[in-house]
């Protein structure tokens, strides 16, 4: 028995089964690009889940840390004087953090550059309707 050659297809039939491939080939790319998304997505969600946790817990440490440093001062001086000690040095740190925040603030400039541009905008725009 031989085998019957199969029917060629016309031209307008190979461009329907190509546009039929290539929508199924796209819609396939997409879900597959949906589906690696989300489980990226999943997995950022999860890391920024544990980076806030891991903040709140850092602000719970905070005090501890300073009254085991008030403590630990107490077995050399008093307690209140280990106490004043400790505030003393947050205050110096506070302060000087503060004085260098406002340093960097008052070098922090407006962009003269820009605004100088604009300025030359609108004279030229004046200029130009003057005429």
């Amino acid at each position: 028995m031989t085998k019957q050659p199969a029917p060629e297809k016309s031209l307008g039939q190979l461009f329907s089964d190509l546009s039929e491939q290539t929508s199924r080939l796209i819609r396939a790319e997409i879900d597959l690009v949906k589906a690696e998304v989300t489980g990226r997505l999943k997995v950022a969600g999860a890391g920024a889940g544990l980076l806030a946790a891991a903040g709140l817990l850092a602000l719970y440490v905070i005090p501890a840390i300073l009254a085991t440093a008030i403590i630990a001062l107490a077995l050399v001086v008093d307690l209140w004087l280990s106490a004043l000690i400790v505030t003393v040095v947050l205050l110096i740190v506070i302060a000087v953090l503060a004085l260098l925040g406002r340093r960097r603030l008052e070098h922090a400039s407006a962009p003269t550059s820009a605004i100088e541009s604009v300025h030359e905008d609108i004279e030229t725009l004046k200029g130009g309707l003057a005429s």
